[in-house]
């Protein structure tokens, strides 16, 4: 069995970023066959919406989505499940002016399917702000998908205002901790994690020791045969640690799962289709129903990604997944609400050169830090005690500032053109960054 290593020389910068120009990025550990069977990762944009991907024995097999309405009778009997990932209902600015909208055509989508899935995987950040109006829109229009249920767990806009507690009020219900929870269909095992809550400056997404112990109580049980499904917000691999795009101890968790024969890990977060192999573990992020973020390497910054109107629905989407009984994996197929391949390379570029002759951000007056593609600026400050300091927040996406050593209480969540002051009245030294997006900090200097 592979063994699954997020830090590999060979696949980082010296940042410790993969794909590290950009591109298409496959990192070479070819065996005679000529496939590279640890390090199948590449943005699937190439692979269109017309393939249902599946590997076997580590080599990547693909069949056609117009086979779909002719399975067999086996076939229909086993799992058909979706997934659909970053809803952000609440969002309204430029990247997608009506979110509601293009989650209720990805639900048209789901019930325009020639099998209508078992049930439907939700991978977080369901709501923009945790707002309950959000949540209750959210809920309406997901009420509407022709499947039995619907299980969530939480990203990080979902747990954003109350560390989850809204979001346990409404889909906690049989799960543990802040969360997690294991269920079973059709000799399947499914898990969803949850790697959103107490966030350390400058890391990643985290699990934390009460969930891995959680877990491997979990699957103790089970046969090494049984195929594993895990589900979480946050990729539980490092796609791309710069923009906080991983897990810190996601090593931890997939360690437990190295005797079981097929895991398929599903995520959402990066608003973009990946896919990585490494040995019996399949991993796969899904893309948003609201907005496309940029891929790696062609912005400073991750955030909300403006195309044009006629393109916004290539690069929105929902994933389906089968499993055949006596196959060893399951095949994932990713479909665009335009029904067209998605293009998020070709989005992206131009998302960026339209943002290189915008509007620059407002000139910052004394005292004042701005927060723009996900930076603080400036990100060190030297003020005099008793100083009122005030964050402003440039970006489209939504922002929390906390204090390291707790010398200030913690900030609202700020949504765009919001802010937020705090008066430091004793010298030293004030570290900070937010707790939405960890790899963003900050440092005060009082004298």
């Amino acid at each position: 069995m592979g063994h699954h290593h997020d830090h590999d020389d060979d696949k980082f910068d010296e940042q410790g970023n993969t794909r590290p120009t950009g591109t298409n990025y496959i990192a070479t550990d070819q065996s005679e066959d000529g496939v590279d069977r640890r390090g199948f990762l590449r943005c699937m944009a190439w692979a269109g919406t017309a393939t249902v991907w599946g590997i076997t024995g580590g080599v990547p097999k693909s069949f056609a989505m117009s086979r779909l309405p002719f399975l067999t009778d086996t076939e229909r009997k086993s799992i058909f499940f979706a997934q659909v990932s970053d809803s952000h209902i609440g969002f309204s600015k430029e990247a997608n002016k009506d979110v509601t909208a293009t989650l209720r055509e990805a639900v048209n989508k789901l019930n325009a399917l020639p099998q209508s899935p078992a049930f439907v995987l939700h991978t977080g950040d369901i709501t923009q702000l945790a707002k309950p109006e959000e949540f209750d829109t959210a809920n309406e229009v997901l009420k509407g998908i022709k499947s039995d249920r619907v299980f969530y767990v939480p990203g990080e806009h979902d747990v954003a205002t109350d560390n989850g507690a809204s979001y346990l009020q409404r889909y906690g219900k049989g799960t543990v901790g802040g969360g997690w929870h294991s269920f079973d269909h059709t000799g399947v095992h499914f898990i969803g994690l949850v790697n959103v809550l107490n966030l350390k400056a400058g890391g990643l997404g985290t699990l934390g020791a009460e969930q891995i112990t959680w877990l491997k109580k979990d699957v103790a049980r089970l046969s090494s045969s049984t195929p594993i499904v895990l589900f979480a917000h946050v990729p539980l691999w490092t796609v791309y640690p710069a923009w906080g795009w991983g897990t810190d101890d996601s090593e931890q968790a997939l360690a437990l799962l190295k005797r079981f024969g097929s895991v398929t890990v599903l995520n959402g977060h990066i608003h973009q289709i990946m896919q990585k192999v490494e040995g019996n573990i399949t991993f796969h992020t899904a893309m948003s129903t609201a907005f496309p973020q940029p891929t790696p390497g062609t912005a400073p910054a991750p955030g909300p990604m403006k195309v044009e109107p006629e393109k916004l629905k290539s690069v929105l989407g929902i994933t389906n997944v089968t499993f055949i009984p006596g196959r060893s994996t399951l095949a994932v197929v990713d479909a665009t609400l335009s029904g067209l391949p998605p293009a998020f390379e070709a989005a992206s570029h131009e998302a960026m050169m339209k943002r290189q002759t915008a509007r620059a951000a407002a000139p910052l007056g004394p005292n004042e830090i701005g927060i723009d593609n996900f930076n603080f600026t400036p990100p060190t400050l030297t003020v005099r005690t008793g100083t009122k300091v005030t964050w402003i927040n440039n970006d489209d996406v939504p922002h929390l500032i906390v204090n390291i050593q707790n010398k200030f209480r913690q900030s609202p969540v700020l949504d765009t053109d919001q802010k937020f002051s705090a008066i430091l009245t004793k010298a030293g030294t004030y570290d900070y960054f937010c707790s939405l997006h960890p790899k963003m900090q900050g440092k005060i200097i009082v004298t």
